[in-house]
Parts: structure tokens; sequence; C-alpha cells
């Protein structure tokens, strides 16, 4: 069974056009879209030991379910959030990436995993698993034909956005990685999702505490200033220690170009 997105942004449509650009980055202005700061860190995650066996984030426990009522997201995806954070800082730490981002972007795209009364289990799967439009040139989507032969999204015909942070096949292949240790890169698992997700945020070697590579990034994960404006008000609220609201981001509104 797959829980479909419909009102959705299919954000993997435009993961491709930013992984296949020479150079990998879309020129942008973040002055353009009136994005004044970059969201805050609230609650910064604790030392993760990215050395132990098994999923990382567990070690997270604690630290999700101080704050994961506070904020209405599952503790189990704030694991993941944070474990990203810290893989990254401890990687790539000129990258200056925050959870809080990454939450920005879930809660935009599927509500932390759970859209469509979808669950994420203990594992970090999400079930049912969550699929965008199906990427045939309509209803405003980019037209991308099959790319992995069915194999991740289950479409032979053309590309489908997979997953808590929709992912599309092709650029799974890029930035997709194993973050639970079970040895599967899996789009439908939020750990892998999550630091796939903040890899391809700070490829290019972006600074995310710069106010326009933080709108760079997020603006080539889907190229909509709307939804970076989404993703930032989102982030931001976050970063307050605050619930975002959702008649404030006039959902429907989204327009992919």
């Amino acid at each position: 069974m797959k829980v479909v997105l419909r009102t959705f942004a299919a954000l993997g449509t435009l993961l491709l056009v930013g992984v296949l650009a020479v150079g990998g980055i879309w020129y942008f202005s973040a002055d353009d879209i009136d994005i004044d700061s970059v969201p805050g860190a609230y609650a910064p995650t604790p030392h993760v030991d990215l050395s132990a066996p098994g999923a990382t984030s567990l070690q997270l426990e604690d630290w999700a379910n101080g704050i994961s009522k506070k904020l209405n997201i599952p503790p189990r995806a704030l694991m993941a959030y944070g474990n990203a954070e810290q893989t990254m800082l401890q990687t790539v730490p000129a990258c200056h990436l925050r959870w809080t981002t990454l939450a920005g972007i879930a809660f935009v795209e599927t509500e932390h995993g759970t859209h469509g009364d979808a669950q994420i289990l203990a594992n970090g799967d999400t079930l049912p698993e969550i699929r965008g439009p199906r990427l045939d040139g309509s209803d405003n989507t980019k037209r991308i034909l099959d790319t992995d032969g069915g194999q991740w999204d289950g479409d032979q015909q053309f590309d489908v956005a997979m997953g808590p942070f929709q992912f599309i096949p092709e650029t799974w292949k890029y930035f997709g990685v194993d973050a639970n240790g079970d040895g599967v890169a899996d789009p439908d698992n939020i750990d892998d999702a999550a630091v796939s997700a903040a890899r391809y945020l700070c490829y290019g070697g972006r600074d995310l505490l710069r106010r326009r590579d933080w709108g760079e990034a997020v603006f080539a994960y889907n190229h909509s200033e709307k939804y970076v404006r989404q993703v930032h008000y989102a982030a931001s609220r976050y970063g307050e220690g605050l619930r975002p609201r959702w008649a404030n981001l006039r959902f429907l509104d989204i327009n992919l170009r």
C-alpha cells in the first residue's frame, strides 16, 4: 500500500535539475524572497557517536522526547533530523546545517513522514510508503521518464518522488546513503532520507549560516520561491521552539516552475 501526495510539492522534480546543472548550484538571491535571517537552532542536538553500530539516531531518543510534544514532531522524526545535523557537523562542519532546516522541509513535504496517516516505525521506515504524483508533465509537474526501472518508486514509465523527504530516484542515486546501519540506502527510511537530504543541502560547499547559501540550498531542493518561503517559515518557527501554523503556509498555493 502507498500513500500518494496530491497537494504537496513534488520536490524531487527539481532535485534532479540541481544535480545535473554544471557546478551543481543554481544562482539565487535570498533577497528576492525576503529571507531576513537563517532559521535558528532551538535545542541543539547532543553529540552522537557516529561510529556506533546500528541506527545512531537512537542515541537521541531522550533529546527528541523532550521537545517532541512542544513542536508536534514525532520523536522518531526528530531523532533522524538530529542525527543528520550531527552527521554533517562531524563530517562537513563548514556547512553548519541545523536540524530545524530539515524539519522545515519535512513538514512542508510530508508532515514529517505522516502524510495520509503514514507512521514511522521504530527502525525509521515510513509505512505505508509515501509517494508524490507521477512526474508525467501533468498538473504542473516536470516530465521525468523512469530512471530506476521502478526499483524504488514502483513506476517503470515515469519517476515518482519518494519517502518523507520526497526524493526522486535519479537524485537518490547521487545522494542516498544508509544512515540506520541496515546496509541499505532507502528513501522510505527517515534516517536515510534525512542524512541524504542534509548531504544535498550541503552540496557544493554551502555554508548554511549564510543567508544566501541557505536560500540557494532550499531553492535547489525545490525550484520555487514560494517553497523557499514556506520552508523558511516552518524552520524559523522550529528554531524559536514554536509550531508552524498551517494557515500561514497557504499550502495549496505552491507554484512549481
